[in-house]
């Protein structure tokens, strides 16, 4: 397994790994409240996660992850270990923590603070999103949530010229998938809430949507029509920004890869057959309107990645590079938090989860040394090392 991660590795042919993700069972039951062992803890709510917690996987309920995550938020490869070990659990790390204090202690009366998550590649800062969104929807947030802005921008479902802004790009069937996603991790909220649209939406000269329509009829609109899904999520957003300045709701807004809205170029083309730059997609103002200061009763949470550019522009994983002048200039002033490889107490009980679900065999004195000195600790490269082959 080693020699195809890692060259000149054949000193490590006598560790022996094992495949076999059977869960092993624990000897505390999750819900008595109290910590099942040293790596784990069965406090699932994140409002009650703290220093104590640090370094100690929790389990996020099933209907809770389908809730949040059905739509996105996770990992590829998280989500194959989810299905394999037949839990979702996630390590309470220091930067979410972090976060969650912010959040906690915020007073949503004033101007929506920004926090731009930052860190190397594989380090953690889609899970360490996926933590606050967790307490998010536990907190009766409103959550404005995109999973991972390049899928819109270097590979979307389809690209069609905007009916309503010339020079425009549409992204019918990504804008249709963001409303159901939308639909899904706030469907109660929806339910609950007295929220009501503004003015009229006119999509045609047969369609359109009253004024004093709830926000679910404006949502399902966009998800039954198809063509009229990314001006629907352009009025659900200016729609949600108002509200909330109203104090009808309180939103929590996170997104992924926030710096593919100012990449210089996207993988989209347009009838010339001229590359379409991030400005020119319909869906990408809607969600710059809702990263501005110009609102309350918010809290925009966004990471920055290499990965969301192309070749030729990942020299740094700071924000001031990813995001450019106008990027930066967008989100001054904002909150950094940095996202590191695991620390020595997170490193160890990372290789305790997988020896209890039994995915790693027992393994002689120097297994962790090996494993800490090729992944350097980082959490995506230590991943792939213990992976199946």
């Amino acid at each position: 397994m080693f020699r195809r991660q890692v060259a000149s590795l054949s000193r490590l042919q006598h560790l022996q790994m094992s495949t076999n993700a059977a869960p092993a069972p624990t000897s505390t039951s999750a819900s008595s409240g109290e910590a099942i062992s040293e790596f784990r803890t069965a406090v699932t709510n994140p409002g009650e996660h703290s220093s104590l917690h640090v370094a100690k996987f929790y389990t996020i309920p099933v209907e809770q992850k389908k809730k949040i995550f059905g739509g996105g938020g996770l990992p590829k490869q998280y989500e194959q270990q989810i299905k394999t070990f037949q839990e979702a659990c996630l390590m309470v790390r220091s930067p979410a923590l972090e976060l969650l204090h912010y959040i906690q202690n915020a007073d949503l009366s004033k101007p929506a603070v920004r926090y731009v998550v930052y860190g190397a590649n594989g380090v953690g800062k889609t899970l360490t999103m996926a933590h606050v969104l967790h307490y998010g929807s536990l907190n009766d947030f409103m959550l404005v949530h995109v999973p991972w802005v390049p899928n819109w921008m270097k590979r979307p479902k389809e690209a069609a010229n905007s009916s309503t802004q010339e020079g425009f790009i549409d992204l019918p069937f990504d804008a249709a998938a963001w409303l159901v996603h939308f639909k899904t991790q706030n469907l109660k909220l929806l339910q609950q809430l007295d929220l009501k649209t503004s003015k009229e939406y006119v999509w045609s000269k047969r369609e359109s949507t009253p004024a004093g329509s709830t926000l679910l009829e404006l949502v399902e609109h966009g998800i039954a029509r198809i063509k009229y899904a990314s001006e629907t999520t352009a009025a659900l957003i200016s729609e949600i920004k108002q509200l909330s300045n109203a104090g009808k709701c309180k939103t929590m807004v996170v997104i992924d890869g926030f710096n593919a809205f100012f990449h210089p170029e996207t993988r989209i083309f347009s009838e010339n057959k001229q590359r379409v730059t991030p400005d020119r997609i319909t869906l990408t103002q809607p969600f710059l309107d809702i990263t501005s200061y110009d609102w309350t009763n918010g809290i925009c949470i966004l990471s920055v990645d290499k990965i969301a550019m192309t070749e030729g522009y990942m020299a740094s994983h700071m924000p001031r590079y990813l995001l450019g002048k106008e990027g930066f200039e967008h989100l001054d002033p904002f909150i950094p938090v940095h996202v590191e490889n695991y620390t020595e107490k997170e490193f160890y009980n990372y290789i305790s989860y997988y020896l209890d679900r039994r995915w790693i065999n027992k393994t002689p004195p120097g297994f962790e040394e090996q494993l800490k000195f090729m992944s350097n600790k980082n959490p995506y490269e230590l991943m792939q090392l213990v992976k199946s082959l």
